[in-house]
């Protein structure tokens, strides 16, 4: 494990495996190196890049500077790319992990190429909808420290998860897991904003972008790929055959290799 010093100078964890041109790795809501998709999709990747997974703050390893800002994120990367990557990454973001990196984009940030899967932005009046004082709701059970209450009603409410799933969810060791990152939760909804899509953001970025998502996704995330491409103004959109929200590092892993290696 080796560490960054972000702007505001907290301590960003991160590790590197492969070889390559650098590739950072931004996860979405409860994930980090610890928990989550992408270390086995880093090992799918370390073929062809230097991988660069990191914990984004809060989580795992890292430092957690307050107050939290959507730019102390975007300064998180931009450490990233300096000090891990040499001054230049390409880009991955998963879920809440892609709005964050379309962020870093917009903001300027050195990358070349740009990949997102599944931005969870709420842009149809079909499938689930998070309420729109998500926030003000997680802020104040994290608050409360009702952090239980906090990962049951990211799942329920803002996802869309049934009731009798979280409850099984309870049941297992990953539900501690859940709940010691649950401070963060507020951090995602930050980046998401009012859930909508950030169209002058999005219409910013010139960078040369993969927009992805899964043909089994629910109907809200499907729409919000789709919309996104349509905004972008260099992009190239791939639906993935049998995948979710929860994407295979057997899926995503080539296309990523074959976009980036272009």
């Amino acid at each position: 494990m080796s560490t960054v010093t972000s702007k505001d100078g907290t301590l960003i964890a991160y590790e590197k495996s492969g070889s390559g041109f650098p590739l950072i790795l931004v996860d979405g809501a409860f994930c980090s190196r610890a928990f989550g998709p992408m270390p086995k999709l880093a090992r799918v990747l370390a073929g062809d890049f230097t991988v660069i997974n990191y914990d984004r703050r809060g989580r795992n390893e890292s430092g957690d500077t307050k107050p939290y800002t959507i730019d102390k994120e975007i300064e998180d990367i931009e450490a990233l790319i300096s000090e891990a990557a040499g001054g230049s990454a390409y880009v991955f973001g998963i879920s809440s992990g892609a709005a964050l990196a379309l962020a870093a984009a917009a903001a300027g940030l050195n990358i070349p190429k740009l990949a997102l899967y599944e931005p969870p932005f709420d842009v149809s009046d079909e499938g689930h909808h998070a309420p729109k004082d998500s926030l003000a709701q997680l802020k104040k059970m994290i608050t409360e420290d009702r952090k239980g209450d906090a990962v049951s009603y990211f799942m329920k409410d803002m996802i869309g998860i049934p009731s009798f799933a979280v409850l099984m969810m309870k049941l297992m060791p990953m539900w501690s897991k859940l709940k010691a990152v649950a401070h963060t939760l507020p951090y995602d909804c930050t980046i998401l904003g009012n859930l909508g899509l950030p169209e002058e953001r999005a219409k910013s970025v010139k960078t040369r972008t993969l927009i992805a998502g899964g043909d089994k996704s629910q109907v809200s995330l499907q729409h919000s790929v789709k919309k996104l491409s349509e905004v972008m103004p260099n992009n190239e959109l791939q639906i993935l055959k049998g995948q979710t929200h929860n994407v295979s590092e057997k899926a995503i892993g080539p296309a990523l290799i074959s976009f980036f290696n272009k």
